[in-house]
Formats: structure tokens, C-alpha cells, sequence
């Protein structure tokens, strides 16, 4: 049996506000996961904090922001083997393909997103929770971020948009059906994973929000972007587009929505499973 560690920020609540690992109140899908694993015997603690506090066979470097700051980078790689160490920078600019520049030709729709993941959310949280602990905030130049935009093409987009670091342009590619719209979330860990194509009658799909769903392959190309990013394990989104599949987003420290929480739990075996193999592999 090994020892785990994982490496959250200071101030997230990896573990709810419970702060017990057999709860189900954490956001987390790797929570899940890890349930699994003490139940087969092996050892989880969490580190809060880039101090390495505890010595283990396997860490897990599970910060949840766009980048992962340097002294968590440098704790984690402390440690004989760490999941995730090469995937500390999964911003839009880093991992989309379906970015625009100015000057582009692109001729459809587009969309206006933040480049930090998830509007800044997981960023603006922590800030929040470490002013509470009357602690500077980790990211002290953070700004409120607008929703994604959507507009028809980009002669629609506002001035000033190309000049901003802060966002980014799409290409607007949804796979479009009858009913709605479609995205492909691919959810791995090591060897063990699960790809499903999920159909919203909203323009952004959300897992969370969808009218059914389908198991579908994970095409050459996802594969070849998980190994240029680095990631061990994670959760991709991607869509189809003229026969090629194109990453949209990708996250370090995916979620189990509140509605589809029984739903992510029951993967949760086969995706320790695949955690298991990387041990063995560490070793």
C-alpha cells in the first residue's frame, strides 16, 4: 500500500467544510477517487500549503488555479513522483485550439472568454478566503471578469478585446444537432477513462445542463495534446470540428457537479484504478 499526498492551495476546501475525506461535500472529482483508494488500504493526506509537511510515495499536485504558482511547483516536485507536475499552467492561451488573433480571417462566430479558467472563479475564491484569514490574497491583481460572450463574427467583437491579457477569442464551434449543441468531455486518470459527448439545448455546454448523453472515443489528437500538456490526470473539453477534434478547455482539478455527483461516483472505481497503475509506475 502507498502513501499519498496531495497538494491543495492554503486556502481551498479540497475537502468541504467538513474536512472529512469520507464526506461527499467536497467539489472535487479526485475526492471521489481517493475515497476509493483508502478503502483499498492505501494512506491519503492532504498538504495544504506549498510546505512539504508530509513525506509519501506518490503526491498529487492539486491547485486549484489557472497557474500554479512556483513554491507549490518546486514542493511538488519534491516529493519521488508527483501526478500533474508538467499540467501547472492551463490557461486558454496555453491549452486552446481554437484560439483567434487579430487580424484573423475566421469568418463564423466567436467567442470572448477569460483566459484564466473558469472566469477567474477558483482565483477569486481563494482571495476571498485568504483576506478572511487576514492573509494578503494570492493573486492581488485580480479583476472581476464578464461572462463569455458569444458574437456572430468578429467585426461584432468591441474594440479593445484583441489588447486585453486578461481574455481571449474563440472560434465558436460547438457540434450543432437538431435539439441543441454538443461538447465531448473526456474525464482520465493514468490508463482509465471516460469519454462522453454530452447534447444542451444551450449554446455553452455544460455537463451539468444537458438533455442526454453518449460514450464516444478519444481521438488520436486529444491523446497527443494530453502528453504535450503534461497531464496525468484531468478532464478535457473538445469538439469536432470539420473531422478534427479540437481542445477547448482543460482542467488540472476537474469537478463532480452537485446534480451528477452519483453519476461521477460511479466512475470512481475504474479511475482508481487507473491512479493505481501510476503508482505501480512510480515505483
Amino acid at each position: 500500500m502507498s502513501r499519498i499526498v496531495v497538494i491543495t492551495h492554503e486556502h481551498d476546501r479540497f475537502l468541504g467544510k467538513r474536512n472529512l475525506l469520507l464526506r461527499r461535500d467536497s467539489p472535487y472529482l479526485l475526492f471521489d477517487i481517493l475515497g476509493k483508494l483508502k478503502r483499498r488500504g492505501h494512506s491519503v493526506r492532504v498538504q495544504q500549503g506549498p510546505s512539504k509537511a508530509h513525506s509519501a510515495d506518490i503526491a498529487v499536485l492539486h491547485v486549484d488555479a489557472t497557474v500554479t504558482s512556483a513554491d507549490y511547483v518546486d514542493c511538488a516536485r519534491s516529493f519521488p513522483f508527483c501526478l500533474n507536475l508538467g499540467a501547472s499552467d492551463i490557461s486558454k492561451r496555453r491549452v486552446s485550439g481554437a484560439l483567434i488573433v487579430d487580424g484573423d480571417s475566421w469568418q463564423g462566430p466567436v467567442i470572448v472568454k477569460s483566459d484564466l479558467n473558469n472566469q477567474g472563479i477558483p482565483e477569486t475564491l481563494l482571495n476571498r478566503r485568504s483576506k478572511r484569514a487576514g492573509k494578503p490574497p494570492p493573486f492581488p491583481h485580480m479583476q472581476t471578469l464578464p461572462p463569455y460572450q458569444i458574437y456572430g463574427s468578429l467585426g461584432d467583437v468591441p474594440d479593445g478585446v484583441f489588447e486585453r491579457d486578461d481574455l481571449v477569442v474563440e472560434k465558436f464551434i460547438p457540434e450543432r444537432e437538431p435539439d441543441g449543441f454538443a461538447a465531448r468531455f473526456w474525464v482520465f486518470c493514468g490508463e482509465r477513462e471516460r469519454c462522453t459527448r454530452y447534447i444542451s439545448p444551450n449554446r455553452l455546454v455544460k455537463a451539468s445542463e444537458t438533455i442526454r448523453r453518449e460514450p464516444v472515443p478519444v481521438p488520436d489528437e486529444m491523446r497527443e495534446r494530453r502528453r504535450e500538456l503534461g497531464f496525468d490526470y484531468g478532464k478535457f473539453d473538445f469538439v469536432i470540428h470539420e473531422g478534427r477534434a479540437i481542445l477547448l478547455d482543460a482542467n488540472n482539478t476537474p469537478g463532480r457537479p452537485k446534480n451528477l455527483v452519483k453519476m461521477f461516483a460511479a466512475g470512481a472505481s475504474d479511475l482508481a484504478d487507473g491512479f493505481e497503475s501510476l503508482i505501480h509506475r512510480a515505483r
